[in-house]
């Protein structure tokens, strides 16, 4: 499992909010959802996406948009243009007023919009949970990453836009799957531009001894390792290995581990039923009682009261 493979095993699509929105002008959608992430791609026309802080950015047909939550946003055909409807938690969509448009705005399956030959067409998936495995790639990310369509190409958007509206056994898996796919092509692509700041962890997957020591941890977190015996596996001394991985990622490799471990743990207290005692020894902890002091150490609070805030 690598950096951006972390992603998907924490915000991983599970019965994503996925929709058409076709739009006539005027038109202004205000987003308040909380959702955590949100890809947009536009298929026709054009479309502005204003960021609760930082400039609005212009999207034409290819261009892919992923917006950070949880801070509202619009998406409008104009920069300031006021809003005419609110998506709220759940992806609810009222007027400005509370009043229900879901039912008056509904176009056919996951088609929206306030006109069904409208001249734009933007294609949306929200991912509704905050998964904790990918928060070191979701702290990397800008609150709004903008692809154009002539500086990347993804095969991906065709085949969504064609899934979307129909309505099939087993669509909702394959929509969740697709838009986690093109999740990654997107992200993938922002890291690898010309300049871009990829955080530390994420160049340090190239190096040949570091990226292996990364993967290994996180492929088989549980495994009781040391330096040392990290260092074996990569076939350097034990000193090289540590000197080298705190340069490349920013912190020595068990404090890596440990936060590793500690986000395994904290979406499987909130996604699962498991005990404490269980989840502590799938991540590595030898029993509840280990995990919960390196819980309330370093995220300050215990797995219970992590769980219960969920």
């Amino acid at each position: 499992m690598d950096a951006l493979a972390g992603l998907l095993d924490g915000p991983r699509a599970k019965s994503a909010f996925l929709l058409r929105m076709i739009m006539e002008p005027p038109w202004s959608v205000r987003v308040e959802d909380g959702a955590p992430l949100c890809l947009m791609c536009v298929t026709d026309g054009e479309a502005w996406v204003v960021p609760g802080t930082g400039a609005p950015v212009l999207l034409r047909p290819g261009d892919v948009a992923v917006v950070r939550g949880p801070e509202p946003y619009t998406v409008a055909d104009a920069p300031d243009a006021p809003p005419r409807a609110l998506v709220g938690p759940g992806g609810e969509c009222t007027t400005l007023d509370g009043e229900p448009l879901d039912r008056s705005m509904r176009l056919g399956v996951r088609t929206w919009g306030n006109a069904p030959d409208g001249t734009t067409t933007v294609l949306v998936g929200t991912y509704r949970m905050d998964g904790e495995v990918g928060r070191r790639l979701l702290d990397a990310l800008p609150d709004l990453l903008h692809l154009p369509a002539d500086g990347w190409h993804c095969p991906l958007m065709p085949f969504l836009d064609e899934e979307v509206s129909r309505d099939e056994p087993g669509q909702s898996a394959v929509l969740d799957r697709v838009l986690d796919l093109l999740l990654i092509s997107a992200v993938r692509a922002w890291f690898s531009r010309p300049g871009a700041e990829a955080p530390a962890w994420y160049r340090a997957m190239g190096d040949p001894v570091v990226g292996r020591a990364l993967r290994l941890l996180q492929n088989d977190p549980a495994h009781p390792w040391t330096v040392a015996s990290l260092a074996a596996k990569t076939g350097v001394s034990r000193a090289a290995l540590a000197r080298r991985f705190t340069a490349l990622v920013g912190e020595p490799p068990m404090a890596y581990l440990t936060g590793w471990r500690l986000a395994l743990a904290a979406d499987l207290l909130r996604g699962t039923d498991a005990t404490v005692e269980s989840v502590a020894r799938q991540v590595g902890y030898s029993g509840a009682f280990a995990l919960s002091a390196a819980f309330k150490r370093v995220r300050g609070l215990s797995p219970q009261e992590h769980r219960a805030d969920a």
